[in-house]
């Protein structure tokens, strides 16, 4: 019998505890595939994004992501990420907390594993630390501050860390009548008037594969364009941000 097909290797997955499947919609489809989807803008729940790196994103290029989100009609919320991950290498001890989590984020093209720490942050606290009136390393539990501190690189602290934010994100979660799977929609706004739009949908590692042929011929079928160039929210956030950063110290420099 033929071996049966994965979206991820069979020895991922024990280790991880769902698939996010991605997907960037071109700028060109922007309209068409809303009208597609029936979403209605007005219903989306705002969002604020702050990320904190340096200004040359020395903690981004050892595969640690440090976020900070303020949302409307909730409270807020922090995360350690660390990208790519290796499961098998993560602390037991570590895997078991209720704070942790082990997903895939899988895009045309491939699959990045990865491991989240998140914290508690009411929207005041973050608003408060971004603007400084409090040490952004309240924001992260010690629990969160362990784990940064054991994958940052040597000698980096909170303290030397900038605001990179925000960004303003619109979500939505749709339930489209012929598709048997809830879809999130994330439309990213830049301060220099770019967006990324971003469909997704999550699975249990074992489905990943099917889940992803079925969102394809859903999406194809109410003709909206997959076959585009696909983008990292994050990387372009971090990346308009340390260029202005940078810009910022050379025009003081």
């Amino acid at each position: 019998m033929a071996k049966k097909t994965r979206l991820v290797s069979d020895e991922l997955l024990d280790l991880i505890e769902l698939v996010k499947l991605k997907l960037t919609v071109p700028e060109r489809a922007y309209r068409s595939g809303s009208a597609a989807l029936g979403l209605d803008p007005l219903e989306a729940q705002i969002r604020q994004v702050f990320f904190f790196d340096t200004p040359d994103l020395a903690l981004n290029k050892a595969g640690v992501v440090a976020r900070a989100r303020r949302i409307q009609g909730k409270e807020g919320d922090s995360t350690i990420k660390l990208r790519p991950v290796v499961p098998a290498d993560l602390p037991a001890d570590l895997r078991r907390s209720p704070s942790f989590v082990v997903e895939v984020d899988a895009m045309p093209g491939g699959y990045v594993c990865s491991a989240s720490l998140k914290g508690k942050a009411t929207a005041t606290d973050v608003r408060e630390a971004v603007s400084g009136g409090r040490p952004l390393r309240k924001l992260f539990s010690k629990e969160q501050r362990d784990f940064f501190a054991a994958h940052a690189p040597d000698g980096l602290t909170f303290e030397d860390l900038s605001v990179l934010g925000p960004i303003f994100v619109l979500k939505l979660k749709v339930y489209p009548d012929t598709y048997s799977r809830r879809l999130v929609v994330e439309m990213w706004l830049y301060p220099d008037g770019s967006r990324v739009a971003e469909l997704s949908t999550k699975c249990l590692p074992g489905e990943g594969l099917g889940v992803a042929v079925e969102l394809r011929e859903f999406l194809e079928g109410k003709g909206i364009d997959v076959g585009g160039e696909q983008q990292t929210k994050t990387k372009t956030a971090l990346e308009f941000y340390s260029a202005e950063l940078q810009a910022a110290r050379a025009a003081t420099g």
